[in-house]
């Protein structure tokens, strides 16, 4: 017998390890509904197995959370990738999965090389400026920007600030909106009716009149684009209207004794607000701001399409009108990147809604 002999080691008194169990299961359990808003439910099973919790159970989970997705995944690539050469279309067949991947590594590689150019441009102009100054000719020394070709994780940076900028708008007008219109039935019949005028209008409809509306009153004076403000207010215009409907709902539905227990203590318009209705409504109030973010997102597209404003529209648009051989493969990169950040932007607000709320309600 050694000292590394497993028999040699005392045995772990029973109720130190059933502690131990209860304190892991219990961890796990607190866990669980942060990897469900994270996408990443198949993590509970994996550690249950881990802790020896029912193992046989525990794999059937992890085989409809995990392995039924990621099979399903597989069979669309295979079935895409099978299927798209045969269709053929004016720039050749459509790009299978390696093509797409090819594309995303070569934008990769554009996007590196621009930075290098950009940071060459910063260093060069830093020098000269230094050089002025050393010579006394601190008068001529001048700040440039630069001005190359925005990369493709630039456009996808202009693109998820144009939506937040459109989205905070339309929530600090239809939370408020939504609020008196649940709570007055007086200004939900005044609202309701342009509400339901306004509501189905395309953004194809609503970007002409913003368009001109910015264009005589906005000045940009080196702050926002045009472009910009005229995507971030047409996706505003169509996104807020889920927003005010779940808001006036969730208000509108709150208990009634919460309302008289208001009505005897004499609360305040606003004590009544953040005290009673907010916190009853919140849970429709989310719900409204993730359907109101996803058609946002879905709209910022087409808006940025037309208004040339340079995020991931104007990329598809770009790539529509070059016409290369590699045209096709490089929109199939943008639309599965819209998904992605589509999905990912759902679990943002997913998250604050677990956070604010406490609803187990997917």
């Amino acid at each position: 017998m050694t000292l590394l002999d497993p028999a040699a080691l005392p045995e772990e008194p029973t109720e130190i390890r059933a502690e131990r169990l209860t304190r892991l299961y219990a961890t796990i359990t607190r866990c669980d509904p942060w990897f469900r808003v994270l996408g990443l439910a198949w993590l509970t099973p994996v550690w249950r197995i881990l802790a020896g919790d029912n193992p046989r159970g525990q794999i059937k989970d992890l085989w409809r959370l995990a392995v039924v997705p990621m099979l399903a995944i597989a069979g669309f690539l295979a079935l895409w990738g099978a299927l798209a050469p045969q269709v053929q279309t004016s720039l050749g067949a459509i790009p299978g999965p390696m093509q797409v991947w090819a594309q995303v590594k070569v934008l990769h590689a554009d996007a590196l090389a621009e930075g290098e150019k950009q940071a060459a441009f910063y260093e060069k102009q830093a020098e000269k400026n230094a050089a002025l100054i050393a010579e006394g000719k601190a008068d001529a020394v001048k700040e440039h920007s630069y001005t190359g070709k925005p990369t493709f994780y630039a456009q996808i940076w202009t693109s998820i600030q144009t939506v937040f900028f459109g989205f905070v708008i339309g929530t600090l007008v239809a939370v408020p909106l939504g609020i008196l219109s649940g709570m007055s039935p007086t200004a939900n019949a005044a609202i309701n009716p342009l509400v339901q005028i306004f509501k189905p209008v395309s953004p194809l409809a609503w970007l002409p009149i913003v368009t001109m509306v910015v264009s005589a009153l906005y000045v940009s004076d080196g702050g926002m684009p045009k472009s910009f403000v005229v995507s971030a207010i047409t996706v505003t215009l169509c996104s807020l209207w889920p927003t005010l409907i779940n808001t006036a709902l969730g208000v509108a539905s709150i208990d009634k004794d919460l309302v008289n227990v208001g009505r005897v203590l004499k609360l305040s318009a606003w004590t009544k607000v953040t005290r009673l209705v907010l916190p009853s409504a919140l849970p429709l109030i989310f719900t409204g701001l993730r359907l109101s973010l996803g058609v946002g997102w879905m709209v910022l597209i087409a808006a940025e399409m037309l208004a040339q404003n340079p995020g991931l529209g104007k990329f598809v648009w770009d790539e529509f009108q070059n016409g290369s051989s590699d045209s096709l493969a490089r929109i199939i990169v943008a639309v599965l990147t819209i998904g992605i950040i589509g999905f990912l932007l759902d679990r943002v607000m997913f998250a604050l809604q677990q956070a604010f709320t406490f609803s187990g309600n997917r």
